[in-house]
């Protein structure tokens, strides 16, 4: 699996600039409302510092990383489940993905201006909310009437399914998402299967300007309140200095960050983000020697899924795994010396795959 996450919020926010620095795809960006039409999908290659140590020892032909997808549609404004502005004609192009990262606007610009007078991060994200909201009751709406036609002559068979659907239709009605600790567990199923956006884990990005760097100023400080609210993860940069930097030689642009204060550069942080929020890891694999691969896998997830992962032959067939963490093999120097050193274990199906696990999966074909 990869990392998918879809990029909303209202528009002139930083958005497609923020899409450009993550992918370099050149998503077109541009002072006025809209400048998204089309969604803009992009496919990044995840950094691991990792995969270079295993380069050195196993001296593969390729190297493959796991890959973040990044989703931009069109800015939300207020009134788009009822069809002003153009970023709910979209919405449908982000309904599968892990994730959705609100961007919030934590700079001012005359030259760029805000779709309010005031900027009010507090105020946008409960408008952007508001229309994810509205476009989820929507849908379960349609849903609702749909199975409501299918129970006519089935005494009982949906009564489960209609109920948890009502649910949700209230909540959603009263302004609420289709998330939080109070939400029955029928009704949040209900919402992973319907793929709600209300529903999917929430990740903040503030995007100020070079000066706010590293904390984002008071502007951050309102959204990271409200991130807390709701579990959600926060994460401050600036999409242009971001979008600038790319182009820049690596060791002047880390150095650059560091006079700012960044730990590390936006694209990292945001990754890191995304993984904390979905509690990922990444377990490696060595194919024969001839490739090192990273795989992106839900923290508590079994060999068996880790197999499935790779390819459902692998689970089918599946005998055992072979596990060795990269930290080991790095300190060893080889597969080898490892094996001497008694640190391969030879795990089952049910085996809880580790963050930094190197699997070499048994099967039969």
């Amino acid at each position: 699996m990869s990392l998918d996450i879809g990029i909303v919020g209202l528009p002139n926010v930083g958005k497609s600039t923020l899409f450009n620095a993550l992918t370099h795809a050149g998503a077109a960006v541009a002072g006025y409302p809209f400048t998204t039409i089309e969604p803009n999908v992009g496919v990044v290659p995840v950094p691991d510092p990792r995969l270079e140590e295993l380069r050195a020892i196993v001296q593969p032909e390729r190297v493959v990383p796991t890959t973040l997808r990044v989703v931009d549609i069109a800015g939300l404004v207020r009134g788009a489940s009822q069809g002003e502005g153009l970023g709910n004609q979209f919405l449908g192009h982000i309904r599968t993905v892990d994730a959705v990262a609100m961007v919030v606007r934590g700079f001012e610009d005359a030259d760029v201006p805000h779709v309010t007078p005031e900027l009010d991060p507090a105020a946008d994200i409960e408008t952007v909310d508001l229309e994810l909201i509205l476009a989820d009751l929507a849908t379960v709406e349609r849903h609702l009437e749909k199975v409501r036609g299918q129970a006519k002559g089935s005494k009982g068979a949906y009564d489960a399914e209609i109920a948890a659907l009502e649910g949700l239709e209230q909540r959603l009605g009263q302004g609420q998402p289709a998330a939080g600790a109070s939400l029955p567990e029928a009704e949040a199923g209900a919402a992973r299967e319907l793929e709600l956006l209300s529903a999917k884990p929430r990740l903040y990005v503030v995007n100020v300007g070079d000066g706010s760097l590293p904390d984002g100023g008071r502007y951050a400080m309102a959204v990271r309140a409200i991130a807390a609210a709701q579990g959600a993860e926060v994460v401050v940069l600036s999409a242009a200095m971001e979008a600038d930097l790319a182009d820049w030689p690596a060791d002047e642009a880390a150095a650059y960050r560091a006079e700012l204060g960044l730990p590390e550069p936006g694209l990292i942080a945001f990754i890191h983000a995304g993984y904390r929020l979905l509690d990922l890891i990444t377990f490696f694999t060595t194919t024969g020697g001839k490739e090192v691969r990273a795989w992106t896998l839900r923290r508590g997830a079994t060999a068996l899924d880790a197999a499935a992962t790779i390819h459902s032959d692998m689970a089918r067939g599946f005998i055992r795994a072979e596990v060795m963490q990269v930290a080991d093999l790095v300190a060893a120097g080889s597969a080898a010396a490892l094996r001497e050193r008694g640190q391969v274990r030879v795990e089952g199906r049910d085996y809880v795959v580790q963050d930094g696990d190197i699997l070499h999966i048994r099967f039969n074909v």
